[in-house]
């Protein structure tokens, strides 16, 4: 993957993403971050489908049109970034560039929005969780091939960009919130 271009200079945040594919603990290690009183996003594409039912839709008709599905998450996390002081600690529950991933693993083009919000990502640091054995529900439902393929594809999207990344590991979840802490 080619190194992604930002616009320079880049303003400086302290927000801190956490992310990794499908099943890696990435809520529950927001939910451990919010009980410690520190200050947490929610997760964009579960908010956006949650939302798509309300108004009548189903699940099958939300993610048989994944432009439209991965557009709307899009437009939710640009938003909600958009909101964020950039002084302020957040740490997030997936970011912007997690979109890119998802739209090579279902081999759609980036929308024209995705390629202008990425130009103007900033985060302090990137914590990609290892994938944990695969659990699906309503919202989840890969199944261990797409698991690993979209965890590399995440790995490979947040690779390509300047931001110190911080691999991890597999651990009881709060020594993993621990990990992250001691690894601000």
């Amino acid at each position: 993957m080619q190194k992604i271009i930002l616009n320079s200079p880049l303003k400086e945040t302290n927000w801190y993403v956490i992310t990794g594919g499908p099943s890696s603990g990435k809520t529950t290690t927001i939910n451990i971050l919010k009980e410690r009183g520190r200050t947490t996003t929610f997760e964009t594409a579960r908010h956006y489908l949650d939302n798509q039912l309300v108004h009548g839709k189903t699940i099958e008709d939300v993610k048989n049109n994944q432009p439209e599905f991965q557009l709307g998450i899009l437009n939710l996390q640009i938003a909600q970034e958009n909101q964020m002081d950039p002084k302020a600690e957040v740490f997030l529950d997936r970011a912007i560039p997690d979109t890119l991933a998802y739209y090579y693993f279902f081999n759609i083009p980036p929308a024209p929005l995705f390629n202008e919000a990425i130009k103007n990502v900033s985060y302090k640091k990137i914590f990609v969780l290892e994938s944990l054995p695969l659990v699906n529900d309503y919202a989840r439902d890969e199944n261990e091939e797409a698991q690993k393929q979209l965890h590399h594809l995440i790995e490979e999207v947040y690779e390509s960009l300047p931001f110190e990344i911080v691999h991890v590991p597999i651990m009881e979840e709060q020594a993993r919130v621990d990990f992250i802490l001691q690894n601000l």
